[in-house]
């Protein structure tokens, strides 16, 4: 969920494999740390990572998800690495329930706690961590509470280490929270600082699902119209992904 290769400065593969991530092309992006996960834990939990971030999207790839996963985790020595492997394990369990490819719940609730116990307050790997915890408790467990609370840490962690694309994604999870209790000041906040962001670092496949949310906090009937045309021309760009916008977008279904 973390971005590389945004920064002037990052190593050319790091800044090849997120031009081709951001775009949507999460198996391009793997392929290219293919030679390096052979024996590197850190590019093998990144190449599971970067597939299974494709299941999550496209709800495709999961036998080929599970398969880098797995060797990730034989990879990972460090309580570090297990821990990071923990965390991959747990939202891959997460996205499959959610989209109802099969019900892992308990499987992503293990693998969280499993990560939790290894990965250390204050790492970076917390932040993310957090955030996925979040999404289980709102989406999972239906706790907007225990949502909050877990978004505001990742958010905390996510402003400390520096990590824009994992800020694009709490504020926009918080803005979601603020417009389910009818906050909508609050929630065109949030939903603003993500596209802004999201734009910045050119990260286009999670660009239209920033205009969706900003356009359903939106009260002005024009700007809400705009914003939803461009989330429809990015989708279709897209190929139709992330395959849930389908049922969210009317023109695009």
């Amino acid at each position: 969920m973390s971005g590389t290769g945004t920064n002037a400065g990052d190593d050319p593969l790091q800044t090849a494999v997120w031009r081709l991530r951001s775009r949507g092309c999460w198996a391009d992006a793997a392929a290219l740390l293919d030679r390096h996960a052979v024996g590197d834990p850190a590019a093998a939990l990144q190449r599971a990572a970067l597939l299974g971030e494709r299941c999550l999207y496209t709800e495709q790839g999961w036998a080929e998800a599970e398969d880098a996963l797995r060797a990730a985790e034989a990879l990972a020595h460090t309580d570090e690495e297990r821990g990071a492997a923990a965390c991959e394990r747990g939202q891959l369990a997460y996205a499959a329930t959610l989209l109802k490819v099969r019900d892992r719940v308990d499987e992503a609730r293990s693998a969280f706690g499993r990560a939790a116990a290894l990965i250390a307050p204050g790492a970076a790997g917390r932040a993310l961590l957090d955030f996925r915890r979040g999404l289980m408790a709102e989406n999972l467990s239906d706790a907007p509470q225990a949502a909050r609370a877990a978004y505001r840490r990742a958010h905390a962690g996510a402003t400390a280490h520096g990590d824009p694309l994992l800020l694009s994604f709490t504020w926009r999870h918080l803005a979601g929270l603020a417009l389910r209790e009818g906050e909508l000041a609050e929630a065109r906040r949030g939903f603003s600082e993500s596209l802004r962001l999201r734009e910045e670092l050119g990260y286009l496949v999670g660009t239209a699902p920033a205009l969706v949310s900003l356009a359903e906090a939106e009260p002005e009937p024009e700007t809400k119209a705009r914003l939803t045309a461009e989330a429809t021309r990015l989708f279709r760009l897209l190929g139709g992904v992330p395959t849930w916008l389908a049922g969210v977008l009317p023109a695009a279904a």
